[in-house]
């Protein structure tokens, strides 16, 4: 992901450090223009052939070979939901999904067979999705099979003004849609409804919900989307993006061919930009629901949105990155005390929609201590407002945004295609600049150094103002009658603003990390394997090291390493403690540090250590970069070596957890979940959700004695490394820091096996818990199983298989589901187990039925086996996946570990091929007669509570 992308789009998750949306409207197209430098609009990276045909489709074409031989295909159409007319509500969506049920091309459901036949999974590798401004399609395909390819231009071509919109197909589509629309009933949903008029500023924004009203859905006349259709999906509102391992100038001939011809209305209908107006107005809501479990008060200030084209642009936006970063510093040390103020808060710049841009202030409240708690966060606002924050805290921040960038320009040639298409996606709808990372990188050279203290000031001067500003505060239905009003906390803002603050103080510390100094063990052994590419250490205190080099990404490694144990080996009293004793010690600094000087210490740095207790195991997973592979090796060997407990900070963790669960019981989807969990483990309390009763028995102390107790003695670990590492040079870091390791060669307990599986036999149990009109139906078989690579890959198969039928007869034929969900998961420790879970939303008068039919696929399944013809869609999958799969590094980070951890013979892989393309339908029917046992079925339905 690239610099704008980071500055300008984490509110939707894409980024740590700052934020904005998708959704934004425009569609600004970028020129050089003969300005003042900083105010000129960037230059789009020369590496994507980037064009307009006649008709005004606009085209982006780009080599990039990660992943290698693979092409991202897409459609990009200006057109979302807020270009819909009040009879035309959900049509934007519905109309998406129409495209999957038959174009001029492939008639009905031709279009995902084909696919599929080819190992293009419908999900992962096709798919679509409707925002209010923005209809986008995509294809994942095999770039190094061309009528593969060639097709896949059809398809997009047909997507863009060939979809057939058949009668039939509409009809039943729309019981599609109406589950759809009832899986997201919900209390976020609730809530939505009543608070989306106001953060929309009563704009047509807020009567465009993409899903659109039931009304419609159901009722809409035919022309109504066919009108929709032609009048909207035309080129001069389309894009079509294709990144991969291609040739461009024949990509480009492609395009150009295929997509020519297609035709602009006569009189086409101007697309307006609609925005969300500023009125200069404040706005404030209460909104209570009984399955709300804590207060919680939201404060939105909107302000103009700011696009990212010019340096200028580029320059305020690291300055609002940063600002956020120090911001949610400053808020660490209030959440790190015995007894902290509230449950979560924060302050942070971030992206909106419609055109504006907005600072948020949240607060998620203590029981009783709401005030307190809205004090706390403004009280850290008010504190940068009034006194400004520190040259450290500034270069702190610098530090890490530059190590961020660093990082990515040193992957430039690892970057992957999905991302550039984002990019790609966002400067044809948006106008967001794209200029590639390494002039990116220049312009960062150029701009970070000169941020002043001032300039990180004046975001605080411009952005806190008291008008344009919405309250909401969300709180459970009980305490209503005792909530704040708007003058009430207009009022404690007043107050705040007016408190003499003492200056942000911070302690620091230049002392080593460690407290000792680390005795180095030596290699005693080596042993190398040509065919699977790795190198075994044996190293003086007994561990093994498993090293994998790899040139996959250019400067990320990754290491694992395990022993067995766990919290299996101590008594259900002792379990709390255990099970907790990672978060009570991770949070609590390490070796000199406390946790704020440990978090200060690793700015700008590319390190990562962290420890693990599990059932069965514990151990320490973590990352770095060559650079800072040795910070995160020392790191690791002081979670071995030199633990800490802050007494203050794990008080503050329990109190945390006891408030939270406040009301808990109030929630059904909660009590839902925790009554799932309940009876899948037969009322363990090692697999039962937590309770006030289960935080009492957290013992620090003792958490602590049996963290240290667990890693003792590392005599009998194995370590795993995959990266970008040189093994000469590695070796002495691991000679250090893993050989260092204490070992008293005592050889340690395996693990208990606490045989907690899922019950045997067939169980139906139904809850009336939910607040909302719409069942929930789990479906859970479970029994003894062989583990082996060959049981493995048909099980896998009978899934894949499963889920093409599921979606056939669940949701093709019957209307009746949205998209059902279904896992197949096989282990070999502590118990050699199988379980399959199929789960789905509908409504409470097709859950029984529809429960039914999935248990007479399974049966049905089973009994006959897959039909070679899906079947050989699991092994085209397969196949793609696999190959993309072996050339990352997560793949063989977790293929590495989990062969070592089950005692797996690492060549296995080798095998693979040669098993799938074996695989028959005889087979998978063999495997599931012999395992599959629908004598023990779990049948689990969430229905809506008895109304009162």
């Amino acid at each position: 992901m690239h610099l704008k992308q980071l500055l300008y789009l984490s509110l939707l998750g894409f980024s740590p450090i700052l934020a904005h949306s998708s959704t934004l409207p425009g569609s600004t197209e970028i020129v050089w223009t003969k300005q003042h430098a900083d105010t000129a609009a960037l230059p789009l990276d020369k590496s994507v052939r980037y064009g307009k045909l006649p008709n005004g489709l606009t085209y982006y074409i780009r080599k990039n070979t990660e992943p290698q031989e693979r092409v991202f295909m897409y459609l990009v159409n200006n057109v979302g939901s807020i270009l819909e007319n009040e009879q035309q509500r959900g049509l934007a969506h519905f109309l998406e999904h129409m495209a999957f049920n038959g174009t001029i091309h492939y008639p009905n459901n031709a279009l995902v067979d084909y696919l599929q036949k080819n190992g293009i999974s419908f999900g992962a590798d096709i798919n679509a999705y409707t925002s209010f401004n923005e209809t986008v399609y995509q294809l994942q395909l095999p770039s190094n099979d061309g009528e593969l390819v060639n097709n896949g231009f059809q398809i997009l071509q047909d997507w863009a003004q060939g979809i057939s919109l058949d009668h039939g197909e509409i009809d039943k589509e729309r019981g599609v849609i109406m589950e759809e629309k009832r899986a997201g009933k919900s209390l976020s949903e609730r809530i939505q409804d009543k608070t989306l008029p106001v953060a929309l500023n009563q704009s047509l924004y807020a009567q465009r919900i993409p899903i659109g009203t039931e009304q419609v859905i159901q009722h809409f006349p035919y022309q109504e989307i066919e009108s929709f259709y032609k009048n909207w999906y035309r080129p001069n509102l389309q894009a079509v993006i294709v990144v991969g391992d291609i040739n461009v100038d024949q990509t480009e001939q492609l395009l150009k061919k295929q997509f020519s011809a297609l035709k602009n209305p006569i009189k086409p209908t101007p697309r307006q930009e609609y925005t969300i107006p500023l009125k200069g107005k404040n706005q404030f809501m209460v909104v209570t629901d009984p399955e709300i479990t804590s207060t919680s008060i939201d404060i939105s200030i909107k302000y103009p949105e700011r696009k990212l084209k010019s340096a200028a642009d580029f320059k305020q936006a690291i300055i609002k990155a940063l600002f956020n970063d120090m911001m949610a510093a400053r808020y660490n040390p209030v959440f790190r005390t015995a007894n902290p103020p509230f449950l979560g808060g924060g302050a942070s710049l971030g992206g909106f929609m419609g055109g504006l841009d907005v600072f948020t202030i949240q607060i998620n409240a203590k029981p009783g201590r709401l005030k307190e708690g809205f004090d706390a966060v403004w009280r850290e606002i008010f504190r940068a407002k009034q006194l400004g924050f520190t040259a450290n805290e500034l270069q702190r921040a610098k530090d890490s945004y530059q190590s961020q960038m660093e990082n990515l320009l040193e992957e430039k040639d690892k970057i992957a295609s999905s991302q550039y298409v984002q990019e790609y996606i966002q400067h044809f709808l948006n106008g967001v600049a794209s200029p590639g990372i390494e002039h990116e990188m220049k312009l960062i050279n150029q701009i970070l150094p000169k941020i002043s203290l001032s300039d990180i000031q004046q975001i605080l001067q411009q952005y806190l103002k008291d008008s344009d500003r919405d309250m909401i505060i969300l709180a459970p239905e009980a305490e209503k009658a005792t909530l704040p009003n708007e003058a009430d906390m207009v009022g404690w803002i007043n107050t705040l603003s007016k408190e003499k603050l003492t200056a942000f103080k911070e302690e620091l510390s230049d002392l080593p990390l460690l407290k000792s100094d680390i005795k180095a063990g030596t290699i005693v052994k080596e042993e190398k394997d040509d065919q699977l590419g790795t190198t075994t250490l044996t190293l003086s205190n007994n561990i093994k090291v498993l090293l994998k080099p790899t040139n996959y990404q250019n400067n990320q490694i990754t290491f694992q390493g395990f022993s067995y144990g766990g919290t299996s080996v101590y008594d259900d009293k002792d379990f709390q403690s255990a099970t907790n004793a990672v978060s009570l010690v991770g949070a609590s600094g390490l070796g000199n540090y406390t946790a704020d000087q440990f978090e200060k210490s690793l700015a700008g740095r590319t390190a990562s250590a962290s420890p693990f207790i599990s059932e069965t195991a514990q151990g320490v997973s973590g990352y770095a970069n060559n650079k800072d592979l040795a910070l995160a090796l020392e790191m690791m060997y002081g979670y071995f070596t030199e633990p800490r407990l802050d007494t203050a900070i794990t008080a503050g963790i329990l109190a945390n957890a006891k408030d939270g669960l406040k009301d808990r019981d109030k929630n059904g989807d909660a009590v839902f979940q925790d009554s799932v969990m309940a009876l899948l483990s037969g009322n363990n309390i090692r697999r039962t959700g937590l309770t006030a009763d289960k935080i009492k028995q957290i013992d620090p102390q003792r958490a602590l004695a049996i963290y240290k107790e667990r890693f003792a003695d590392a005599s009998d670990y194995k370590f795993t490394f995959v990266g970008s590492f040189d093994i000469e040079k590695i070796k002495p870091l691991i000679a250090k820091y893993i050989g260092g390791l204490p070992s008293t060669g005592k050889k340690e307990t395996v693990y208990r096996n606490l045989h907690i599986n899922i019950p045997a036999g067939k169980i139906d149990k139904k809850f009336a818990l939910s607040k909302e009109d719409k069942a929930m139906v789990y479906l859970v078989l479970s029994d003894e199983y062989e583990y082996n690579e060959q049981h493995n890959i048909a099980l896998q198969a009978f899934r894949e298989v499963l889920e093409i039928r599921l979606l056939e007869r669940l949701r093709e034929e019957e209307g009746g589901v949205y998209s059902p969900s279904i896992q197949m998961d096989y282990n070999k420790l502590p118990d050699a187990r199988y379980t399959l879970t199929v789960a789905f939303s509908c409504s409470v008068a097709n859950a029984d039925k529809l429960a039914q039919y999935s248990i007479e696929e399974i049966e049905k399944l089973k009994k006959e086996g897959p039909s070679a013809e899906n079947l050989d869609k699991f092994k085209a999958n397969d196949k793609l996946n696999y190959e993309s799969a072996l050339k990352t590094n997560d793949f063989w980070s977790n293929y590495l570990y989990s062969n070592l951890y089950n005692g797996d013979d690492m060549h296995r892989i080798f095998q693979r091929s040669a098993l799938r393309d074996h695989l028959n339908p005889a087979a998978v029917k063999e495997v599931a007669q012999r395992f599959i046992n629908d004598n023990n079925v779990i049948k689990i339905v969430q229905l809506p509570e008895a109304k009162k």
